[in-house]
């Protein structure tokens, strides 16, 4: 695991271009191991780009990403990182309990079978667990996804609007969840638009606007009481 001194993840000078638009430009940032960071801004302002940059899912147009010490797309850092994005590993043709058999043995969990079946009852899945995923609501898809990204212990979370489609229970599941991973020592990285919910966790923020980071840094105070602080306070409102 990274050690508190060492960032668990290192933005660097990162760029993204879609043909001649900059989605990303110039992004500079630290997150340190066991710290929640809430990435925030608008629509558009570039944050699943770079939450798919960190996840391997796409690569920087210029500048660098390291996670726990290793590229985005090394083994190393796939094997230590969760991910919860829209729809993103989740296969419809499989059951649920498939679904994580196969993440299971991708990741080497031990007692696979016990660990499946732990995050089935603990999303409340497991009911429904040989059923195919084209049949599930999205909120059954969110859950399965938030089951597969907790499934290994990962060292590092990267969470793309992990409370949409979530209820009001299944949102408090996952935010107790998150606390559980935050006391391992987990590192998590978080986009949302539920302020309300993200502060609770977030030790700190990084706004993005228009693909620039605007603000990053401890989270306000502020913003537990005031969601929109940090909006206004960067003319974001």
């Amino acid at each position: 695991m990274a050690s508190r001194s060492n960032p668990a993840v290192s933005v660097a000078k990162v760029c993204k271009y879609f043909g001649d638009f900059p989605a990303l430009h110039g992004l500079e940032f630290d997150v340190a191991a066991g710290s929640c960071l809430a990435l925030l801004g608008r629509n558009g302002a570039g944050k699943t780009t770079l939450l798919r940059i960190l996840a391997g899912l796409s690569e920087p147009t210029e500048g660098k990403v390291t996670l726990l010490g290793f590229g985005a797309r090394d083994h190393e850092a796939r094997k230590r990182t969760g991910l919860i994005g829209h729809g993103i590993a989740i296969y419809d043709e499989l059951s649920a309990a498939e679904n994580l058999r196969l993440f299971a043995r991708i990741y080497g969990v031990e007692s696979a079978e016990k660990s499946v079946q732990e995050w089935l009852e603990r999303t409340w899945l497991h009911r429904v667990q040989n059923s195919p995923v084209r049949e599930f609501s999205r909120g059954m898809r969110q859950r399965l996804a938030v089951a597969r990204a907790f499934l290994h212990r990962p060292e590092l979370l990267l969470l793309d609007e992990p409370f949409t489609s979530l209820d009001d229970k299944a949102i408090a599941l996952l935010q107790s969840l998150l606390r559980d991973a935050l006391a391992r020592g987990t590192t998590v990285v978080m986009s949302t638009h539920q302020l309300r919910e993200a502060m609770e966790l977030a030790t700190h923020v990084a706004l993005l606007h228009r693909g620039k980071l605007a603000h990053s840094g401890e989270r306000p105070p502020e913003m537990l009481t005031d969601p929109g602080f940090l909006y206004r306070t960067y003319g974001e409102a």
